[in-house]
């Protein structure tokens, strides 16, 4: 009779935590992030003359913009959190003297819910180019947001722009067409 009293309360017990589990995780949300823009082909022009090398640096004018949604929980103190966005090159065919690199301009952060004394922003990756690695990532730009108390917090984050730039670009570099991706990740601090 104790073995069978026993084994009812065990299934009790694993039934209960099943269902707390998907109560909870009725509330979570995954994060998100978007990227819109268009492929870049940098044109360099030819050279014409014996001994010239090349610029060795070129800018996209056209600019990705990245936007996203954070998800925050049903009641939360949101004393200092956020996310990073990080990137990383996934080259197809790629040379390792050419380096390429991102900066960030711009870009809103808006929080969700009910807060007291809530604030968002984006920082970093604004002032010079970074040089996005093969290994590895890179962070480009964090997003914070903090205040004392939330309830069904979530933080919206658009417009921000992201120009690139390619250095190393020479004439000891064998002619060829190179191309890579650039993978951008969204994670929390």
């Amino acid at each position: 009779m104790k073995m069978k009293s026993l084994f009812l309360k065990e299934q009790f017990l694993k039934r209960s935590l099943y269902i707390i589990a998907l109560i909870m995780g009725s509330y979570l949300e995954g994060q998100t992030i978007s990227i819109a823009g268009t492929n870049w082909t940098v044109s360099v022009p030819t050279i014409t003359e014996a001994g010239s090398n090349y610029i060795g640096t070129y800018e996209n004018p056209a600019q990705l913009t990245i936007s996203g949604h954070l998800p925050g929980s049903f009641l939360n103190l949101l004393s200092a959190s956020g996310a990073k966005i990080t990137m990383q090159l996934n080259p197809t065919s790629w040379n390792s003297s050419l380096k390429l690199s991102a900066k960030r301009s711009g870009g809103t952060a808006i929080i969700n819910g009910l807060c007291v004394l809530c604030t968002a922003s984006i920082n970093g990756g604004s002032a010079n180019f970074i040089e996005i690695p093969q290994a590895g990532a890179v962070t480009l730009s964090t997003i914070t947001f903090s205040g004392l108390l939330g309830v069904n917090n979530s933080v919206d984050y658009s417009a921000i722009s992201v120009q690139l730039q390619i250095g190393g670009v020479s004439v000891t570099i064998p002619a060829a067409s190179y191309s890579t991706q650039i993978v951008f990740t969204i994670a929390a601090n």
